[in-house]
């Protein structure tokens, strides 16, 4: 019998959850709503957030799993990348408490969990499988040759595709997180009413620098002519600016899945909740007859079951950590 406590505090969601013999059985998230005001994640306060919330989520996972702290083997833990704060505050929690119950830790990787989070729920993919993995932070094309061995075929060379929705949202005068506004506007909007210009790079990376100052140069030439040019178009802007964005994404990952001679194709991350992106999958599934893996909502976003899963993966590997282990906010894949 194999229990892990699986702990993420990578950045703005403390959370936690149990995983017994590879079933993860809860998986608590205290968000925060703080930064919102902000506009942004502040560090400083997703820091002191994590301290507040971190025993409470702790204590309540392993109660309602039904188990007893001295019942766990492992706890694993994000080692990286994230905000340093943020990485300490759940990585002295874990060490203190497995040296007190004499367990390993397992330090995790965030964005591989993001992918193994795919091994939470059926239907699972076969070895090997693409992965697109796109958040606030990280876009990458993965080739995933089993739960350690993971190859990057392609990833952005400047901003990562949810930083392009959140600074394209604030353009148009929505409130941070601005990805999954854009996502609910687009809904109701004409995603072929507005053109912005896309990137180009070399093989399968991204850029998505270009198309935010596309957007901008965009809404300062209408603004000038109309002062109400955003908010008649709010919905028309929005779908225009995810149809391209998740065109983007698409034509690379096409690409990957061509080149790679693979059919099982996966997405991962917090971008990978927007509706739009999921759809266009879908579609593109039909076309080239892919079998595709979406995760849950719950496991999209930053979580601890993705973390508790791969703390089982690498337990099965005796793969552990020492205490002395540094959090590491660029930590390499």
């Amino acid at each position: 019998m194999a229990v892990i406590l699986g702990i993420e505090s990578s950045c703005d969601e403390t959370s936690a959850s149990v995983c017994i013999n590879g079933k993860v059985i809860n998986n608590e998230i205290a968000s925060q709503d703080i930064h919102t005001q902000y506009g942004g994640v502040v560090p400083e306060l997703a820091s002191r957030e994590h301290q507040r919330n971190i025993v409470p989520v702790v204590d309540h996972v392993i109660n309602n799993a039904g188990i007893e702290v001295n019942e766990l083997n492992a706890i694993a833990y994000t080692r990286g990348p994230g905000l340093l704060g943020a990485l300490l505050i759940g990585s002295s929690f874990a060490k203190s408490m497995a040296a007190s119950l004499n367990i390993p830790l397992i330090p995790i990787h965030h964005m591989k969990a993001h992918v193994l989070a795919h091994f939470i729920d059926d239907p699972r993919p076969d070895f090997p499988f693409i992965c697109l993995t796109v958040s606030g932070g990280h876009t990458q094309i993965l080739k995933v040759k089993n739960a350690t061995d993971m190859v990057i075929l392609g990833q952005t060379q400047d901003d990562a595709v949810g930083e392009a929705f959140d600074k394209a949202a604030k353009l148009l005068g929505l409130p941070y997180p601005g990805g999954p506004m854009i996502d609910k506007l687009a809904l109701e909007g004409d995603s072929d009413k507005f053109l912005f210009a896309k990137s180009e790079m070399p093989a399968l990376d991204y850029s998505f620098s270009g198309i935010k100052t596309s957007i901008l140069y965009f809404l300062r030439k209408e603004l000038k002519q109309d002062n109400d040019f955003i908010e008649k178009n709010k919905h028309d802007l929005a779908a225009s600016i995810q149809k391209t964005l998740i065109s983007m994404l698409m034509t690379k990952l096409v690409n990957a899945a061509r080149q790679e001679g693979i059919r099982q194709i996966a997405i991962a991350g917090g971008v990978s909740a927007n509706s739009g992106l999921r759809n266009t999958l879908k579609d593109e599934a039909e076309k080239n007859g892919w079998e595709i893996f979406i995760p849950d909502f719950q496991y999209c976003t930053d979580n601890a079951g993705m973390i508790a899963m791969s703390g089982h993966l690498l337990f099965e590997q005796r793969m552990f950590g020492k205490l002395t282990d540094s959090p590491l906010p660029r930590m390499p894949f």
